[in-house]
């Protein structure tokens, strides 16, 4: 009988540890189970290794040298892609610097989430002064739509996924999502980690508008004798291009865009009134606001610019906004995709088009304002003035109609918004709602890597200098950027003086005869400086038909602004100098 030969247990030694997972690949494998592939931040404790995991991880990041400029560039690809886009920044100051950035994307409804490491609770709760101490949840929550803080790796999971569904869910936003530096060291059975993630499904559902507010608003519509399209940017965020623009074209109602609605349909369109913005206002009897809000930018619907009584119809997806300003005769509540898709079905065949007194008054004024308007965009004057300046760009526009249009300023951005016309959605971005100045390099940046288009962005002298030192990211990731200052040597212009007689130049006055396009070249970019319309014709040109990061230092007049630009009732000592 042969004997059986018993296998000898394994030693410690040789017994297979089992394998774990760090909070650090739980953030990175959450995300990227989300479909997010960039990540814009600055490295710096706690968060430095996990830039470095990510990227290796197959997630481009993007660094800036400010985290206010990373978080705009989240808000713009949050924008442009429906995704929240994810900014990453350090404790305390990094995330006080991108708190501006969080509370504009939730003022503007472009869906972000900013995720910032933190200090340890415990610490910070007992206020014992630790590295960086600062309770950020708290802070954040009033700027937000949403503010959580995950303490447990097997956590991560959940609270990445609540903070992408709260940020592009509803009416979009700002998520603040806080991560101690405690969290990333944390780890679990591997098999556990993964199964803890969470791939959110349906993270912004359609809402249906109810049938009787579809039908009263049609109704309201055709009762109109001088009915009114105004296109928000929330329309242009929707990407329910075909059917917006079905429905204006089949009501032949005349419409008129929002800066960052324009191109929704192009601004040459037949319908748009955009050259008649005063009179459409003043004399419209019904207006269909379709993702647009009655606030300041439309004088909160009331008030001489709009002129006599009006009845409003409004598309919008938050009922909360309904009569915010004004009474809102027919409210449409659901996403803008639901709700246009609904007018459209609703409005059978036969529907009359507008009566063709009101759409020919507005053809008359149309024309005589674009003749006026191209005699001074023919004008070449030396040195050049901003409408000069711009004509070049508006024809480099169509001749590149995919390419995105950045632009922020105050005479540089008024003029832009009436001057350089938008063939294609989402081609333009600028202030927003809240005409906030140093949005020009963030969003240029995040234009170029969501899209990979030719990027342009307009910037006046003054809001350039918020975020110049970014050329050196556009310049390290090589970006199909052209950054074109309008150098007026000053705020507004450049030919305020001390009024006391002392040395110091007046506060809004710059140094003179600056030569920015030198620091687009101290990074390796291509800098260009323009005195004439020819001179920034060519560099434009050879910018786009390159690539290459460029800087056009566009010299303009300097007693061509006006101060404040065109909102410059809003300044009390400027309208008293009026």
């Amino acid at each position: 009988m042969s004997a059986v030969l018993a296998t000898p247990p394994a030693t410690s030694q040789e017994q297979e540890e089992p394998t774990t997972i760090d909070g650090f690949h739980l953030v990175i494998d959450a995300l990227k189970l989300n479909g997010i592939d960039t990540i814009f931040g600055l490295p710096g404790i706690p968060i430095t290794d996990l830039t470095r995991m990510a990227q290796a991880e197959g997630i481009r990041v993007i660094s800036f040298r400010h985290e206010q400029h990373a978080g705009n560039a989240a808000a713009a690809a949050g924008f442009l892609t429906q995704k929240p886009g994810i900014c990453l920044t350090v404790s305390a100051p990094g995330f006080l610097n991108g708190l501006t950035a969080l509370a504009n994307a939730t003022t503007n409804c472009f869906p972000m989430i900013l995720i910032s490491g933190s200090s340890e609770r415990e610490i910070v709760d007992l206020q014992q002064g630790d590295y960086e101490e600062m309770d950020q949840l708290a802070i954040a929550k009033p700027l937000c739509k949403a503010a959580y803080r995950v303490l447990h790796a097997q956590d991560i999971g959940v609270g990445i996924a609540r903070a992408i569904r709260a940020a592009v869910s509803g009416r979009p936003g700002g998520v603040y999502l806080d991560l101690p530096a405690k969290l990333f060291a944390q780890t679990m059975e591997a098999g556990a980690g993964q199964r803890s993630l969470i791939r959110v499904v349906d993270p912004a559902p359609r809402q249906i508008p109810a049938t009787d507010a579809v039908r009263r608003a049609l109704d309201l519509l055709k009762s109109a004798k001088k009915p009114l399209i105004l296109l928000g940017k929330g329309a242009a965020y929707a990407q329910a291009d075909a059917d917006i623009r079905a429905l204006v074209e089949q009501t032949g109602i005349p419409y008129l865009p929002m800066s960052m609605a324009k191109g929704l349909l192009p601004d040459t369109h037949a319908q748009s009134a955009a050259a008649a913005r005063s009179y459409v206002l003043q004399e419209a009897d019904v207006v269909m606001l379709i993702g647009a809000r009655l606030n300041w930018l439309l004088s909160h619907g009331k008030g001489k610019t709009w002129g006599g009584p009006k009845q409003f119809i409004q598309v919008d997806i938050a009922p909360t906004e309904i009569d915010s300003n004004v009474a809102i005769a027919a409210p449409v509540i659901g996403d803008i995709g639901s709700c246009v898709a609904a007018l459209l079905a609703g409005m059978g065949s036969g529907w009359a088009k507008p009566p063709a007194d009101w759409t020919a008054a507005i053809d008359e004024r149309k024309d005589k304002n674009l003749s006026k308007m191209a005699v001074t965009l023919a004008a070449r004057p030396s040195p050049m003035n901003f409408q000069s300046a711009l004509s070049v760009i508006r024809d480099a526009v169509k001749a590149r109609p995919d390419a995105i249009v950045v632009n922020e300023g105050a005479n540089t951005l008024d003029f832009a918004r009436s001057i350089v016309d938008m063939y294609e959605p989402r081609k333009r971005l600028d202030v927003g709602t809240w005409g906030i100045m140093g949005i020009g390099m963030g969003f240029a940046v995040a234009a170029a890597v969501v899209t990979g288009k030719p990027v342009i962005a307009i910037e006046g002298d003054s809001a350039f200098g918020f975020s110049g030192m970014e050329v050196e990211t556009i310049c390290r990731y090589n970006l199909p950027v052209c950054v074109v200052v309008f150098n007026n040597n000053g705020v507004y212009r450049g030919t305020d003086v001390n009024a006391s007689g002392g040395a110091d130049v007046a506060p809004t006055v710059f140094v003179k005869n600056a030569r920015y396009d030198k620091l687009m070249e101290a990074f390796g970019g291509v800098g260009v400086n323009a005195t004439t319309a020819d001179e920034l014709q060519r560099g434009l040109a050879e910018a786009i038909a390159s690539g290459k990061p460029t800087l056009i230092n566009a010299v303009i007049d300097e007693t061509a602004g006006t101060e404040s630009g065109r909102i410059t009732s809003l300044n009390p000592s400027a309208a008293k100098k009026k």
